[in-house]
């Protein structure tokens, strides 16, 4: 197995780092300064102004329960990308607690245990996750083929990664996990 870093995707773009890693959701939700948390959550920017964007909106404006749960998910997603593994999964707890049927907030809390090598803690979320549905279930497979390979279960691990290429046959990452395996038939 080779050793990974963290792989950050939002909503609608992927953000790789160096050698792959785990995948987070992001959402897209009303205006001002949460409306640009959004953005820069699903930008893939990482950036101490885009936290503290988030955490204003968070503070001054009067959000909706829906609304305070995805900010609280885009501010985890940018504090992931800094690999801040802790903090965003308070706020992926904060949107859960607000919003316990928002499928992102399980699956980016996953993709933390997954980037601390907590595997067995990430599948368990994950699959909360997409059992409540998310906007973008091929990075929550993906992300349980991490966890799965983490704990050595290859042929979990190729399915997962089997199930994210197909689900999103225009993304690469998957693509590429599954070009390590060799399948062998009886």
């Amino acid at each position: 197995m080779t050793s990974r870093s963290l792989l950050v995707a939002g909503a609608l773009t992927a953000t790789l780092f160096a050698s792959g890693g785990a995948v987070a959701s992001t959402l897209v939700l009303g205006g001002g300064a949460a409306k640009d948390c959004s953005i820069a959550a699903i930008g893939g920017r990482s950036d101490k102004k885009s936290v503290l964007m988030c955490t204003t909106a968070l503070e001054t404006e009067n959000l909706n329960f829906r609304d305070r749960a995805r900010t609280y998910v885009n501010r985890g997603v940018l504090q992931m990308r800094q690999r801040d593994f802790p903090t965003a999964r308070a706020d992926f707890d904060a949107a859960s607690k607000i919003d316990p049927d928002l499928g992102e907030a399980w699956v980016n809390r996953g993709a933390t245990y997954v980037g601390e090598e907590r595997y067995n803690d990430a599948l368990g979320q994950i699959d909360k996750g997409l059992s409540l549905g998310v906007k973008d279930p091929e990075k929550a497979w993906f992300n349980r083929g991490m966890a799965n390979e983490g704990l050595g279960d290859l042929k979990s691990a190729y399915q997962d990664y089997s199930k994210a290429a197909e689900l999103d046959p225009e993304w690469d990452a998957p693509k590429k996990e599954l070009m390590r395996f060799t399948v062998k038939r009886p």
